[in-house]
């Protein structure tokens, strides 16, 4: 028989042995560094920074020191004995780290593998539209991979496919060096450039 409808069940605790539906509410990010007395299972502490006199204290003159100025204590480096901690406003501690780490993924460009394809009949207007690019990646920080590609019989121009990459390196000499030279692999003949470091 099935139960009364729900409207009607009676309210009240959940009876025990019931399985508690895990919390799907607001997860509370914790701070990546221990600061003030969640510093814990220490005795003393190396203070540095410039508002303090650097040294090793014991914990609990180190904490009275960051509350007289009205600042945290910030545990820098947990590895080191003794611990290593900050005295700082934590927040401007948190918005400073951050500021520098996204000013570091700036500077560290991707490098991306750039390809440009010929045949061995390449004529010059094609050779050159394809030389423009490979500029233009070069000189964007990329990788380049040139390669010849022999259909059917024109294998039995690889060294007219050769000739045409060692003259696109020679007119790219300014934005880009060869990594390795012109290379037959199966039906391609492969050549790299990478970007000529800037004096």
């Amino acid at each position: 028989m099935a139960g009364p409808p729900f409207f009607n069940r009676p309210s009240g605790p959940r009876p025990s042995g019931g399985a508690r539906r895990p919390f799907r509410g607001r997860v509370i990010k914790e701070d990546p560094h221990r600061i003030n007395n969640r510093i814990t299972g220490v005795n003393e502490v190396r203070l540095v920074g410039d508002n303090v006199e650097q040294g090793i204290f014991p914990f609990s003159q180190a904490l009275r020191i960051a509350e007289e100025q009205g600042l945290d204590l910030v545990e820098i480096s947990a590895n080191a004995t003794p611990i290593i901690c900050r005295i700082i406003e934590y927040k401007k501690f948190l918005y400073d780290l951050k500021k520098k780490q996204k000013e570091i993924k700036a500077k560290q460009a991707t490098v991306e593998m750039k390809e440009i394809r010929f045949g061995p009949n390449t004529d010059e207007h094609d050779l050159n539209f394809k030389m423009n690019h490979a500029r233009k990646f070069l000189q964007e920080g990329h990788k380049v991979k040139a390669f010849v590609f022999f259909r059917g019989r024109t294998i039995v121009f690889k060294e007219r496919g050769e000739i045409l990459l060692l003259k696109f390196a020679q007119e790219l000499e300014d934005v880009g060096v060869v990594e390795s030279m012109p290379k037959l692999e199966g039906k391609r003949m492969i050549m790299f450039l990478i970007p000529k470091k800037k004096k």
